[in-house]
């Protein structure tokens, strides 16, 4: 018997654990729900989506000339611009700006750049201390885990689990129990962190060529925090985070926050432009920005081209029948949902689930509501292709696949088989209306009955109803 992939493992698992699925439904809930609410008050949203996906394909057609003027303009204000082809440079140029600083403790706002080249175990290993200051990411680094969304890193836990976790890591015999009294415990805990510590690293959302700034959006503040109070800031941003202008990045805030959270704004848009100047109240020493190549610049020459476009608002996930299901962990990878599978395969070559391209069912409710209009099914069929040419895919489905194509290169010898196993499929199950086993479906019918076929084929009906209209 073939080994059960890891992916599938995973996914198991993940469907068999109550705690796990009664978080996720509440989530995928509310999520659904408050961008449908958001962009429905939106009359022009096709018009934004339309003129957000050519500015980004804009920008990624003169990439390397808008980096270019950003690096300039961040100099120009006293910054430093530092660039990282892979992710082990990455982490290797923070962990010597960290060093030459004389850190020890390090404060971390939510940066998914910064979980993509595991920056976290690299300062550690390096001997510093790290403490993540968005909510979520401080619960899912408590817990040992990887963040399970990218907008909402702890979403896969219940508040009685964090409740526990507060307890047993801040030390109270008492468990709290309301959101207000957690949220405020770790404020608390964190307040001491961010005025102690010596470096705040934060991500990117956007990077504006035209100022040289540095755009974040949160809803905790914690961010703002993080780049001011420490005396170095570093940010960690991939190359394709650049735009030309405030107005454009203006724009695509308003698709950014109403795509992830239903909120017209987040709590908080904070813009980083270079240290503390001379009249400046406040605001950090040093100034870094680490612009993460890691695979991107592969990506703008190939069919992969429209993933860069990607906000990281994780719609796709929010609205993917899949991650619903499992959740991020289940995918085994940095990023989860359809824009994991589409980008695992290409940041993390060689060592990825074979099966996470193919999890998808295809109905293509992700580009239907992608900001940027990135066409992800299209781009999953892809990497099918690509394992399907290089013999990745399973035999039995390689076996299937032959003998489909075979079929459909040969149409009257199609419509004959499809009428004959339609009209036994008809007759076998038209007491039940269904079948609880059929062979070589046993993945289907093991959660769910098969319906049986009613009437005729749709090619027969297609025919019909031409005939009826030929003829009036």
């Amino acid at each position: 018997m073939a080994a059960v992939s890891p992916f599938r493992q995973r996914a198991a698992a993940a469907l068999a654990d109550p705690t796990l699925q009664a978080a996720l439904s509440r989530a995928q809930d509310g999520f659904v729900a408050k961008r449908a609410r958001a962009l429905g008050a939106l009359p022009e949203l096709e018009r934004m989506r339309e003129e957000a996906c050519t500015l980004k394909d804009h920008v990624l057609a003169n990439l390397d000339r808008y980096l270019e003027s950003y690096e300039a303009q961040v100099m120009r204000r006293g910054g430093q611009v530092h660039w990282a082809p892979t992710r082990e440079d990455a982490c290797r140029i923070v962990i010597e700006i960290c060093q030459r600083a004389g850190a020890r403790l390090i404060a971390k706002g939510k940066s998914m750049v910064s979980e993509e080249i595991g920056l976290n175990a690299a300062l550690e290993g390096a001997g510093l201390e790290v403490i993540e200051t968005d909510l979520g990411e401080y619960i899912v680094q408590l817990a040992k885990e990887r963040p399970s969304h990218i907008i909402a890193p702890a979403v896969h836990k219940t508040r009685e689990q964090i409740a526990e976790l507060f307890q047993r890591h801040h030390g109270y015999r008492e468990r709290l129990t309301g959101v207000a009294e957690l949220v405020a415990d770790a404020r608390m805990v964190l307040r001491e962190h961010f005025l102690s510590a010596d470096v705040g690293i934060t991500g990117a959302n956007f990077l504006i060529a035209e100022t040289g700034s540095n755009v974040i959006v949160t809803n905790e503040g914690n961010g703002d925090l993080t780049c001011t109070l420490p005396r170095v800031h570093i940010v960690t941003a991939g190359i394709e985070k650049v735009v030309p202008t405030l107005e454009d990045a203006t724009a695509l805030i308003r698709l950014l926050g109403r795509s992830a959270t239903g909120q017209e704004m987040t709590s908080y848009t904070t813009f980083s432009s270079g240290p503390r100047r001379v009249d400046d109240r406040d605001g950090p020493q040093e100034y870094h920005v680490v612009l993460v190549d890691n695979g991107r610049s592969e990506m703008l020459g190939n069919r992969f081209r429209p993933m860069l476009r990607c906000i990281r608002c994780g719609a796709c996930l929010n609205h993917c029948p899949i991650y619903a299901a499992v959740g991020g962990h289940a995918y085994g990878a940095i990023y989860p949902g359809p824009m994991g599978s589409v980008l695992t395969p290409i940041l993390f070559p060689g060592g990825t689930d074979a099966d996470l391209p193919n999890v998808c069912t295809l109905n293509g409710r992700c580009q239907q509501v992608c900001p940027v209009k990135i066409p992800l099914p299209d781009l999953l069929r892809e990497h099918r292709e690509i394992q399907y040419q290089r013999g990745i895919t399973p035999p039995r489905q390689r076996w299937a696949l032959a003998l489909w194509g075979a079929l459909v290169r040969h149409p009257r010898l199609y419509q004959i088989l499809t009428r004959w196993v339609v009209g036994a499929l008809g007759l076998a199950g038209h007491r039940q209306g269904s079948f609880r086993h059929l062979p070589f479906l046993g993945n289907w019918t093991a959660g769910r009955d098969f319906p049986a076929p009613q009437g005729p084929t749709f090619q027969a009906i297609w025919r019909e109803q031409e005939r009826m209209r030929r003829t009036g």
